[in-house]
């Protein structure tokens, strides 16, 4: 190839690098969850302590899309809103926001939980002692397609294939077979929102938060759940739930699921990290260690995770601590 033909590649090929759209993708459980409707507004309102460590994290991490869990909701969205206020008040400003009503808190009228007694937070669809408490929400810079979202909250949990629904010792249905038909999969919500990126193309924007794999029987309802909660999206890929969002798309949420450590079924989120549509950047903190989450009880753990579509370049990742939180922010920079 001659001088004059490189330098010609050269000017047609640098602008499109130049010119890359770099996003940052990051997930954060803010653990901002409280004991009780319009609680969670009056903090913020107050300007509590945890709140401000909360912000400081976020606006540490400057994340283009964030993906937020344990945060209360409420049917006008005044928690999100006061809390988007403030970021924006602090100069990093979300326009966009999205959240819908979760399974967290909703009662069922059922004894989900076979114990004999109705009414209690484990009798709602998700756990909760009152509508929306712990809920998830997404604050973007970019605008989000609201009308054109898929929202999974709502599926029955017999629907997903392979399901691992809970069985009594005698492989009845746990508690019983009509309450078995009518249980929901998703403990807070399974969502999908188009973002949309310069280009004018989608990214799509999937999120969710598992339940814990704990605090259940002998039955494994927990741990069957969060399996399942976390397959839940190999299934909708593969259209098995409905038409599949089409790459470029990322998944940001809290799986409740460490590969290696703690309890669960381990081959649910191994089997998620592994897809080869999605890819693992596998972030780390300012140490070196990938945990995003410090438990007293269990030590430090990978829960929370940033996993862009395969087609997506990441060029950075990494976890933000603070004081805010027990979980960091986790980050994933990515390009097209």
């Amino acid at each position: 190839m001659s001088w004059r033909a490189a330098l010609l590649l050269l000017c047609l090929t640098v602008p499109f690098a130049l010119h890359a759209e770099t996003l940052r993708l990051a997930t954060f459980n803010t653990e901002l969850s409280r004991k009780g409707p319009g609680l969670l507004l009056r903090d913020i309102t107050r300007g509590q302590d945890q709140i401000r460590a909360v912000l400081d994290m976020i606006l540490a991490t400057e994340a283009d899309i964030l993906a937020l869990q344990g945060l209360d909701w409420d049917y006008d969205q005044a928690a999100l809103m006061a809390l988007q206020a403030q970021l924006s008040e602090a100069g990093h400003a979300y326009p966009y926001r999205f959240a819908l009503k979760p399974n967290a808190g909703v009662a069922s009228g059922l004894d989900l939980d076979g114990d004999g007694r109705l009414n209690e937070p484990e009798d709602a669809w998700g756990w909760g002692r009152f509508t929306g408490q712990g809920g998830i929400a997404l604050l973007s810079k970019l605008p989000l397609d609201s009308s054109r979202a898929m929202d999974l909250t709502a599926l029955k949990w017999r629907v997903l294939p392979d399901h691992r629904m809970p069985q009594q010792p005698d492989r009845r249905p746990f508690p019983n077979a009509d309450i078995a038909a009518e249980l929901r999969l998703s403990s807070t919500n399974h969502w999908a929102v188009p973002a949309r990126l310069a280009d004018g193309s989608d990214l799509w924007v999937l999120s969710f938060h598992a339940a814990p794999p704990v605090f259940d029987g002998p039955e494994d309802r927990n741990g069957r759940r969060n399996a399942d909660e976390i397959l839940l999206w190999l299934h909708l890929l593969d259209g098995a739930l409905g038409p599949a969002p089409q790459p470029p798309f990322v998944l940001l949420g809290d799986a409740n699921s460490d590969p290696l450590r703690g309890e669960g079924h381990k081959d649910a989120i191994t089997r998620l990290l592994g897809d080869a549509r999605l890819q693992d950047p596998a972030p780390r903190d300012a140490n070196g260690a990938s945990d995003t989450v410090l438990w007293d009880s269990t030590g430090p753990m990978r829960v929370d995770y940033v996993l862009p579509s395969a087609d997506l370049t990441v060029v950075a990742s990494g976890i933000q601590h603070g004081a805010g939180s027990r979980h960091g922010v986790v980050w994933v920079d990515i390009q097209r």
